[in-house]
């Protein structure tokens, strides 16, 4: 699924409501004086204990302090390392002390001791005192000589060379032990290692429309705005760090580009969209594939863009007007019933499915330790479900695409491959000519796996099933 445009709508919707909050209640009532480590701190209280997005808690904080940029990014620096280490935090953290404290001291020591562990140039009194700080700040006095206890503790045993050495790949890289066995299995113990050490930071990815701008073109406009960039590896893709909300230029309002990770790119250009075509995109919000898609066919066509919730309908159909889109048709529809006017009538139909979202982990860190099996396992009868109900749509000759932001196998290929056992009108397409030159040496009898670490994209999953003849 086309997680990070997604979690992007999603972060804007998040940032609009108040955050639950963990025992205590609320910030500050003057939260624009908060520090770089309490930032951080709020932020992960609202992730851990509230399950907020990762991305939208660090913005409602970074959004209401008066932090210079400087601070802002050690605040950000703190959050995420504490956020993608939690686990190794926990299991060194553990050693020195008899009873896991409170929600709010756990939250204070983990960013004391991500400063303390895993980040250079912070001087340990500082990130000590700032600690001991917070947690009498949280009205909580009577416990701020045990969080100085076990923060000097945690530093004596570091600098004594006494921590024991964590060989655990679940606990060093701080996933869950299921998702570790599961990565495993799959991908055998050195590959999977290799999966679980990436961390890929969050970075904004971008695309120009081409029925309005030149690649020429459009490099100018960013550079003229002060945006630094690198061309992806998928043609037409910009990456952009540190470039803050590129969603306030007007370039972007305007039409003349789109935020979308390159991955979910490629999902809409394994469709071969070309002029007069009409294609379904099956799961379509935030609409970034089905726009992407439209732009491919020069806005001659038809592209159906589906959801089944009214509100992420609205985020295709303000991508529409913001694109000046014609012929994207968003509308609110289940995929996994039947609608007989479009059986045997599109000649390719997307099924975005959703997934467990393990291949855009820069995205919500924290799903490494909170994904449950139960959570996996409730998600294929879905993914079954939306493939054998979109195959009806596609007609002779047309192409059915199934892609996903996972790279279990469960999800992937081993869906794929039952889906063709149970529909041998369908074959796998082996062409991979949509994909960029450095990526089609993944697609393998018509499936690609990218990973993250490996391919310089976010991991993802497509497969193209077409349609045979009589």
């Amino acid at each position: 699924m086309d997680k990070r445009n997604e979690r992007a709508a999603e972060r804007r919707m998040d940032a609009r409501r108040p955050a639950q909050r963990a025992r205590n209640g609320r910030p500050p009532k003057h939260e624009a004086h908060l520090n770089a480590r309490e930032v951080a701190r709020w932020a992960l209280t609202d992730v851990v204990r509230a399950g907020s997005y990762v991305s939208a808690a660090l913005d409602r904080h970074l959004n209401t302090t008066q932090l210079s940029a400087e601070d802002k990014r050690l605040a950000a620096s703190l959050f995420f390392t504490a956020v993608e280490n939690r686990l190794l935090l926990e299991a060194r953290l553990s050693l020195f002390w008899t009873e896991r404290p409170e929600p709010v001291v756990e939250d204070i020591l983990h960013i004391a001791a991500a400063q303390l562990l895993l980040m250079d140039k912070i001087p340990d009194h500082a990130a000590v005192d700032e600690a001991v700080k917070q947690t009498r700040a949280s009205g909580r006095d009577g416990l701020a000589a045990l969080v100085n206890g076990i923060l000097r503790s945690l530093i004596r045993a570091r600098d004594a060379g006494e921590l024991p050495e964590i060989t655990d790949p679940a606990v060093l890289y701080s996933f869950a032990p299921n998702l570790a066995r599961r990565l495993m299995e799959a991908y055998g113990a050195q590959e999977a290692e290799k999966i679980m050490a990436d961390r890929p930071r969050p970075s904004q990815t971008i695309r120009f429309n081409a029925m309005k701008t030149s690649a020429e073109d459009f490099e100018k406009y960013l550079k003229a705005h002060d945006v630094i960039f690198e061309r992806g590896v998928v043609p037409g893709a910009y990456r952009c760090p540190a470039a803050g909300n590129l969603a306030r230029l007007d370039g972007f309002r305007n039409g003349y580009f789109s935020i979308q990770g390159e991955s979910s790119m490629l999902a809409a250009l394994a469709v071969e969209p070309k002029p007069g075509m009409n294609v379904l995109d099956a799961c379509a919000a935030p609409g970034g594939k089905s726009s992407l898609i439209a732009e491919k066919m020069a806005d001659v066509g038809r592209v159906y863009a589906w959801d089944v919730h009214e509100h992420r309908v609205e985020l295709i159909r303000a991508a529409k007007q913001r694109l000046k889109l014609d012929c994207l048709r968003p509308a609110v529809r289940d995929a996994r019933q039947p609608y007989a006017d479009f059986d045997l009538y599109m000649d390719a139909v997307l099924v975005d499915a959703p997934c467990s979202g393990l291949g855009v982990i820069a995205d919500k860190p924290d799903i490494k330790y909170r994904l449950t099996d139960e959570q996996i396992e409730s998600l294929l009868p879905l993914q079954r479900e939306l493939l054998e109900n979109c195959a009806r749509f596609v007609k002779v000759g047309g192409l059915l695409v199934y892609s996903t932001c996972t790279i279990l196998p469960e999800e992937n290929e081993k869906q794929v491959r039952a889906f063709l056992e149970r529909h041998p009108e369908f074959a796998l397409e082996p062409d991979a000519g949509y994909l960029p030159e450095p990526l089609r040496e993944r697609c393998v009898d018509g499936m690609a796996q990218f990973l993250s670490y490996r391919d310089g994209v976010e991991g993802f999953f497509i497969a193209r099933m077409r349609r045979k003849g009589v």
